[in-house]
């Protein structure tokens, strides 16, 4: 949470200060010098306008963050472009007359947000293929996994349904949620049809959910259920939910999931292993991707993850890893004989734009090979 409260300051502190940036370059529009030459109070007011106008309509029509990060886009191109028109102007000595870099900055704020908007509106399928000399009950384990749906975001409760459906027709043995659920104003309507749609959905050995940092909510009165009724209607559906608690699935393979980072009263992973077979398999839920060292130390197979929605607006993937916030922020990796794959989210939070990744289920085939291949 300190990493996002970090980030927010940072947004906010740059949108104010940037702010005041495209308000002079807006006044560099030739009827707005125009105007100037006649009523200088007026152009600056004039000038003010479409960054206010920008701000309150993206607020009123997503929200307030997706204002700032909007304006900050805006900011970033208009310098980039004032960087390469002016060193252009200056190597070829001419004079500005147009604002060239001022209709290149919009036109390329708005293609890319509105790049940024499809990539989080619309699911993709990523696959991962594993191996194990492991006996797993057959040649292979089908598994598909999600995370951070945050209804009402970009998914409605009929939405999430939808895309139920396309995973449902990947065949899975197994499927896995691994947080962040809801949202923190998510409603009980979207609520009770994401459940409903999970509880319908066919696979061999059922749906597993582990909390996300935002399951429970930050802010109570934001939503019209409580976490405890999200709980009773997963279990109504069930689903099972995994609290610092493994599962031994067909006698085979363990499905072991974790409380969120966020919750002090988390077991440590090494003592949540210690009850476990160390020869059957071995698949970890753990929403934060936080913890590679010990989980790489405790003999576990595979670890499925999300919360970092794959960076989500770049590059706040690469601030997250500079900052040390997570392990990792998206993609698979091995560690230590542990494989880790962190999935950038089917939604994500607040913003309704990706341009860090695209939003996706996971699909991930264990398969059985023998010990001296």
């Amino acid at each position: 949470m300190s990493f996002w409260l970090i980030l927010f300051a940072v947004v906010v502190l740059a949108s104010l200060g940037g702010g005041f940036y495209l308000v002079t370059r807006f006044h560099r529009f030739s009827f707005i010098e125009k105007l100037a030459e006649k009523k200088k109070a007026l152009s600056w007011a004039v000038s003010v306008i479409p960054v206010i106008a920008v701000f309150a309509l993206s607020a009123l029509l997503i929200n307030v963050w997706s204002a700032m990060v909007i304006i900050l886009h805006l900011i970033f191109f208009w310098i980039i472009f004032d960087i390469i028109i002016g060193h252009l102007r200056r190597s070829y000595k001419e004079e500005r007359k147009r604002n060239i870099e001022g209709v290149l900055a919009i036109a390329s704020t708005f293609f890319y947000l509105l790049s940024g908007w499809h990539f989080a509106h619309t699911v993709y399928r990523t696959q991962y293929d594993l191996q194990t000399a492991k006996d797993i009950g057959a040649d292979k384990i089908r598994i598909c996994g999600f995370a951070d749906s945050h209804l009402g975001i970009t998914l409605d409760g009929e939405e999430f349904a939808a895309e139920v459906k396309k995973m449902e027709a990947e065949d899975p043995d197994i499927v896995v949620l691994a947080g962040d659920f809801v949202d923190d104003d998510s409603c009980r309507e979207d609520m009770l049809r994401a459940c409903q749609a999970l509880g319908e959905m066919k696979s061999t050995y059922g749906v597993y959910y582990i909390d996300g940092n935002h399951d429970k909510g930050y802010y109570q009165s934001g939503r019209d259920f409580t976490y405890a009724e999200l709980i009773s209607e997963l279990k109504k559906n069930n689903i099972t939910v995994l609290k610092d608690e493994a599962v031994l699935v067909n006698d085979s393979f363990y499905i072991v999931g974790r409380k969120d980072k966020s919750d002090e009263s988390r077991m440590e992973i090494s003592e949540l292993m210690n009850r476990l077979d160390e020869s059957k398999y071995t698949i970890v839920l753990d929403h934060q991707p936080n913890d590679y060292k010990n989980e790489s130390e405790a003999n576990i197979d595979l670890v499925f993850s999300g919360h970092t929605h794959g960076g989500h607006i770049w590059p706040a993937g690469y601030i997250g890893l500079l900052l040390r916030a997570n392990d990792a922020f998206y993609g698979a990796e091995e560690y230590n004989g542990t494989g880790f794959i962190v999935t950038s989210g089917i939604s994500g939070w607040a913003i309704p734009f990706k341009t860090g990744a695209k939003s996706e289920y996971v699909i991930m085939e264990v398969n059985h090979i023998n010990a001296d291949q």
